[in-house]
């Protein structure tokens, strides 16, 4: 299995640092006008342009050239013309002045700087409109600091010739990152810490070494909650680390209008026509899925976790109800929307005949065993352990997340398991594997270090080998168990209504009725194992101590859960009185101390 960490990442270059320091520093421009939370409101969009400007600057005279001819026909013919004239792209402008030269009539800046943005092409044009830039030109005019903050960014040199697709990349994602640290606040909802994607893409990929270097292998990799594109393009990075000659065709989904923008852009600025920025979708994907039909050979995410879907409920049940949809499992509870995400992901695997899919998504602890048996989380449970689609979950440090301190696991799922995971579900305990951070970011106050990453796959590819061996140094950490092995059946145990004491002339009367009256205040439930028979249970666990006890067979329910941490649980005794006792007459003695001291 591959291993992919940041020191195996394709480096940026030093030009991307200076350049990165030079964009932030006209952050400071906004400085009063401004909050910190909301420098990207400006600086990532105006980066976007003055990229875009840069690229289209070769050709940019052909462009408005041919534009001005085509006046007054149809727009579908028009753009094929426009796209011709721009080289191919994807993207163009056709405003007369370039964005340089906005900067040569200060007076007009505003409005030229607006006409400039609507006369991008449909694609290009989108991004900048979701950033909902243009309310930021009247701000920026009204603080008195447009210009100084165009002339600068006029200044940057981000043009293929200075600057690379890739590199821009970098560059792009490094002032997502900064702008996301700097608003604690809001980082979570968008943006996942890197290590984490590196970890969790090397647990997705990593088994698929040998299908990913054939060569010029194409495939496809999706994100339902794709954020800013990190999981994106860290498994192109992946890739492209492993086969330079591979290439991974990325697809995404977001309902933040701010987030989708910067994904696009990111898309928009490394690819070498612009393209692959069309596959990234604005939207709900319960409501609106964007890709409806469409599979792909492999899928992550890391959904809000515990955000209720109400907003989409008459919707989601709706499908639900219809049947044949994706949500036919069962549905969760309307305050924790995360099993929808991954049963839509299900939705999209390929058929195995097709070559089958890979999954790999980010949940908290609540979907291993919320909801009791017949509940929607358990159906769900049972309908992806029964179809034997699970193939592990790895359990991550606390506090990695900008947003909130809880666990967090992985979820690896899969419909083409190699024979070796055929029937097996690898269970890895990782939440050790964590350094502290010098300075906390919001309540993400750990972090997983590259030689962390590099061992927590090595795990979990030689799972199998060091469950097997006791004496292995990281046999503590991995369990491995049949699907079934997380099933049980619920059994309602019922006792008699206590009766009264009767007269002895009529205890010897026969007894019209020998239904028994079950006394529902003594009603209890059991949870029996589903390889063990429930009568075999009943009798051992419950009849010595409840004679008169029965199983309501009709009430009996299947349920699946998976009680990750009872399985690494680690009893740790008490310490000895003797030794609390030591203890506290020390501290006692300490104490007597300092009081004398006052005293004196």
């Amino acid at each position: 299995m591959t291993n992919f960490s940041a020191t195996h990442a394709t480096s940026p270059a030093p030009r991307v640092g200076e350049l990165a320091n030079f964009i932030w520093s006209i952050a400071d421009l906004l400085r009063g006008d401004y909050k910190q939370s909301e420098y990207g409101r400006v600086i990532l969009p105006l980066t976007v342009i003055r990229r875009l400007d840069a690229v289209l600057e070769r050709t940019k005279k052909q462009v408005v050239a041919e534009a001005e001819k085509r006046q007054g026909q149809p727009e579908t013919l028009v753009e094929q013309f426009l796209r011709k004239a721009a080289g191919g792209l994807a993207f163009w402008n056709t405003y007369p002045l370039t964005f340089t030269e906005l900067t040569d009539d200060p007076d007009n800046l505003a409005d030229n700087l607006r006409q400039y943005v609507t006369h991008f092409s449909q694609g290009a044009r989108e991004v900048i409109e979701a950033y909902d830039f243009l309310p930021q030109i009247t701000r920026l005019a009204n603080a008195g600091v447009l210009y100084q903050v165009v002339a600068k960014f006029a200044e940057a040199r981000l043009g293929p010739a200075s600057i690379g697709q890739m590199q821009m990349g970098y560059l792009f994602e490094e002032l997502i990152r900064r702008f996301s640290e700097q608003s604690n606040e809001t980082a979570g909802e968008h943006f996942t810490p890197r290590e984490v994607i590196r970890l969790m893409v090397n647990l997705l990929l990593g088994e698929d070494d040998d299908i990913l270097t054939a060569k010029g292998i194409a495939k496809t990799v999706f994100d339902p909650a794709c954020g800013t594109g990190g999981m994106l393009s860290v498994a192109q990075d992946w890739l492209r680390q492993l086969n330079p000659d591979a290439q991974f065709i990325t697809f995404g989904q977001e309902l933040n209008a701010e987030t989708f923008a910067m994904c696009r852009s990111d898309l928009l600025i490394k690819s070498e026509t612009g393209n692959e920025a069309e596959n990234i979708r604005l939207g709900n994907s319960f409501s609106e899925d964007r890709f409806k039909g469409q599979h792909f050979d492999y899928l992550l995410a890391n959904p809000p976790f515990g955000v209720e879907w109400k907003k989409v409920e008459r919707i989601v049940k709706d499908e639900a109800a219809k049947g044949g949809g994706r949500f036919d499992a069962g549905l969760p509870r309307i305050n924790d929307g995360s099993f929808l995400f991954l049963q839509h992901m299900i939705s999209k695997m390929k058929p195995v005949d097709q070559g089958g899919s890979r999954i790999a998504i980010v949940f908290n602890g609540s979907p291993l065993f919320t909801g009791a048996a017949g509940s929607g989380e358990s159906e769900i449970r049972r309908w992806i352990l029964e179809n034997d689609w699970l193939e592990g979950i790895v359990a991550l440090p606390d506090q990695l997340f900008y947003n909130t301190g809880i666990s967090t696991y992985f979820w690896i799922v899969s419909n083409r398991k190699d024979p070796a995971h055929t029937g097996k579900v690898i269970l890895l305990d990782a939440r050790d594997q964590y350094e502290k951070m010098r300075k906390s970011l919001g309540d993400k106050r750990k972090y997983v270090s590259d030689q962390q990453i590099a061992l927590v796959t090595r795990i979990y590819a030689d799972a199998f080998e060091i469950a097997a061996d006791a004496s292995h140094e990281h046999h503590d950490r991995i369990r491995v168990f049949a699907p079934t092995d997380f099933g049980y059946h619920r059994i309602q145990i019922e006792q008699p209504v206590k009766r009264a004491p009767v007269a002895e002339e009529d205890a010897k009367r026969p007894s019209r009725s020998h239904k028994r009256v079950p006394d529902k205040s003594l009603t209890d439930y059991e949870n029996v194992p589903l390889a063990e028979d429930i009568h075999a249970y009943f009798a051992r666990e419950v009849l010595p101590y409840v004679p008169d006890a029965w199983i309501d067979e009709k009430k009996t329910k299947v349920g699946y859960e998976i009680p990750f941490t009872r399985y690494f649980y680690k009893y740790v005794p008490p310490r000895p009185l003797e030794e609390i006792d030591a203890e506290l007459r020390e501290i006692e003695a300490e104490i007597q101390v300092l009081l004398s001291k006052v005293t004196k």
